[in-house]
């Protein structure tokens, strides 16, 4: 049986993009094979002198910084030890030929059970700068996430003058409650969510708040030096905005 014009058409079609486009084909890898371990755990953790357990990755929160360079393979086991199933997502990498690797349950995987890992392997291509990685099921990703810092290749520098230190801050938001039992109260109700209690600096909500005096972040400078703020918005449903008193910031990159 020959093959039909129409067929024959959409055949060479494709091996045309396939041909133009050799970079949408495969994820090159040019650098080197990082590997990180993730460990889901609970730990109790106290803020506005509320003592409660939380989901973590490796008893931090937030989570461990995962630093890599454009060009590098990231290879990230996922260990799960809490009652709750649960996957990765690698937010606003690109996913050239691996898909399967970015994390969004019941969509590119089905998540990982108690007891159960999972190992996400991908390229980072053609991206540098800050991303986040975060949990991506239900509302774990309130206390499930951290820092992706991708760095330029080896022996080629930033676009800008090197900054004299980089700091990651992560914006994000603490519940007293479960923040799993928000989420399920609103989906119940069809209202929206209750408001988070406090917004926080890198897991520290700040003086501000009450029973918080303590558990501010500080960031330590020095008059005249140029510092790179990674900035991280992980809060589950706000936009935020950041400045600082009596200072001009450059925006050097953003979403990597």
């Amino acid at each position: 049986m020959g093959t039909s014009p129409t067929i024959f058409m959409i055949l060479f079609v494709a091996v045309g993009c396939f041909m133009a486009y050799p970079g949408a084909v495969t994820a090159k890898h040019t650098g080197i094979t990082r590997h990180y371990t993730f460990n889901i755990k609970p730990k109790n953790i106290t803020r506005l002198c509320h003592t409660k357990s939380i989901v973590t990755v490796n008893g931090k929160f937030p989570g461990p910084r995962v630093i890599t360079r454009e060009g590098d393979r990231l290879v990230v086991k996922v260990v799960n030890r809490v009652p709750n199933n649960i996957s990765i997502h690698w937010h606003g990498v690109r996913q050239l030929r691996s898909g399967w690797a970015d994390g969004p349950s019941y969509i590119t995987q089905c998540p990982i059970q108690i007891g159960h890992s999972y190992v996400y392997n991908f390229t980072i291509t053609g991206q540098r700068g800050t991303l986040f990685w975060h949990a991506h099921i239900s509302w774990l990703r309130a206390t499930v996430y951290g820092p992706l810092i991708i760095l330029p290749r080896r022996n080629e520098s930033y676009p800008f003058v090197k900054p004299y230190k980089e700091v990651p801050i992560l914006f994000g938001e603490w519940f007293n409650a479960d923040p799993e039992a928000v989420i399920n109260q609103s989906l119940q109700t069809g209202g929206g969510p209750n408001v988070s209690d406090a917004y926080t600096f890198n897991g520290l909500p700040g003086p501000l708040y009450n029973c918080s005096a303590k558990d501010t972040y500080k960031l330590k400078v020095k008059p005249g030096k140029t510092y790179l703020l990674r900035l991280i918005n992980a809060a589950l449903n706000d936009e935020l905005f950041f400045s600082i008193a009596d200072h001009s910031l450059t925006v050097v990159e953003a979403d990597a």
